[in-house]
């Protein structure tokens, strides 16, 4: 176990070390050019969650390839230079103090009590989005999954924007670093995911999320109902619900999302296992060999992990469906790769995993949003009930979305005109958002 981790050299140095442990224990069962399939799963058990096992098992493939540095932007690197040494835990080690921008706790202690915490808050403000984020066309097909089972769509929603804008941490586009709005809302981000444009029966659905910097007060979340065409202020404990024929709720919309406060946290250790980090394409395809359950063949490749546990607290509004959740957050993204979540009866109940793309585009295609560095983008996810076998598959963006632009991260493609009540249901009654596009 790497004992004490500092941002940059001694990630560097662990990342070579991936490469050299190749050659001993679970390491020297994969090596890059392994394909994995349900005839070969054994190899890779000991390097993924239990989750994304059963998902192999079920007809899900990987191609192993070779461990690459995923690199900050710089603009976050500066931040976290600048910023990080005047961050604390507050007095009950929940929440968050001093916070400007870049990452909270570059200095991760695995002997610290409170390292889970402050891997968690890195996941909050981790890198991939500092500022805002428009993904355009996005898809999610409902399937149940088997192995070499033919592909049957049980449920298909596209919806017109998800987003996002952060009131804090912003690196890149203005007001930086700290939107004045905060000062008055005490926001630490706004998120939206709307309008829906199929089936024909929901359109216009959408939701839309405040998170709230004070402790004590939970996500305020509404939702626009077509039938009724009305606005409704959701309870909080509904997060963790998925509604209708889907397995996603939304509290795992990306991997992890819940407020920090509401949750207990334990460090379970740092762990070199598999995960999507780079497939290398701006739109993930369906796997064609279990039902269309996930995205697969995808490149994987061995990642240094922390391996968080997140309990609900007593009292508090979160997680009435699961016991207890497994998040595995790669060391250099601050993402959630994959999540285990179990019913209250201690069974593995659903698994989350992620497909990240890294470039300095999101398509090769691209004409707008391009960068002059590489980052990540979430190309691809999916929520399984490991139970049932129901299996929500998302793509970031829809395989037919009618342009290779479809990622807008921190342009200022969206700002807080987009975060209201008002804006969701006009864009349920007009158009495809705000601004008509």
């Amino acid at each position: 176990m790497i004992r004490f981790l500092v941002r940059g050299l001694a990630v560097a140095i662990a990342l070579s070390a991936l490469g050299l442990c190749f050659g001993g224990g679970a390491f020297a069962r994969v090596k890059p050019g392994d394909f994995i399939t349900w005839q070969n799963a054994s190899k890779v058990k000991e390097l993924v969650s239990p989750g994304v096992y059963q998902r192999i098992e079920h007809g899900m493939s990987m191609k192993i390839e070779k461990t690459e540095r995923i690199e900050w932007p710089p603009s976050y690197q500066e931040a976290t230079e600048k910023y990080s040494s005047q961050v604390r835990l507050s007095p009950d080690h929940r929440s968050l103090i001093g916070y400007v921008a870049g990452e909270p706790f570059p200095i991760i202690d695995a002997n610290d009590p409170y390292a889970a915490d402050k891997v968690i808050w890195n996941e909050v403000f981790r890198p991939i989005s500092t500022d805002d984020y428009d993904l355009r066309f996005f898809d999610c097909d409902t399937v149940y999954w088997g192995r070499n089972k033919s592909f049957f769509e049980i449920y298909d929603t596209e919806i017109g924007h998800y987003a996002g804008y952060n009131e804090v941490g912003r690196t890149e586009v203005e007001p930086m670093p700290i939107d004045p709005d905060f000062r008055k809302t005490n926001r630490y981000y706004l998120a939206l995911l709307y309008p829906v444009l199929s089936p024909a029966t929901d359109r216009g659905t959408g939701i839309l999320k405040f998170r709230f910097a004070n402790p004590n007060r939970d996500d305020d979340v509404w939702t626009w109902t077509p039938g009724a065409r009305r606005l409704r202020r959701l309870n909080y404990d509904m997060m963790d619900t998925a509604s209708g024929a889907q397995a996603y709720d939304p509290n795992h919309y990306e991997a992890w999302s819940g407020k920090p406060e509401d949750y207990d946290f334990r460090f379970l250790g740092e762990k070199t296992m598999l995960a999507a980090v780079d497939v290398h394409h701006g739109r993930d395809p369906r796997c064609p060999t279990d039902g269309g359950a996930s995205h697969c063949p995808d490149a994987w490749q061995l990642r240094h992990m922390y391996v968080i546990e997140a309990r609900p607290r007593a009292g508090r509004e979160a997680s009435p469906l699961y016991s207890r959740e497994i998040i595995y957050i790669d060391s250099e993204a601050d993402f959630p790769m994959y999540v285990d979540m179990y019913d209250h009866a201690g069974r593995l109940f659903k698994n989350y995993t992620s497909w990240m793309n890294y470039a300095d585009r999101a398509e090769r295609g691209s004409r707008i949003a391009i960068y002059p560095f590489k980052r990540e983008f979430q190309v691809g996810s999916s929520t399984t009930d490991l139970q049932g076998g129901l299996s929500s598959v998302c793509y970031h963006p829809a395989l037919n979305a009618p342009t290779r632009d479809s990622w807008f991260i921190n342009m200022g493609a969206v700002d807080r005109n987009w975060f209201t009540p008002e804006a969701m249901a006009a864009a349920a009654e007009g158009g495809h958002a705000v601004g008509g596009d």
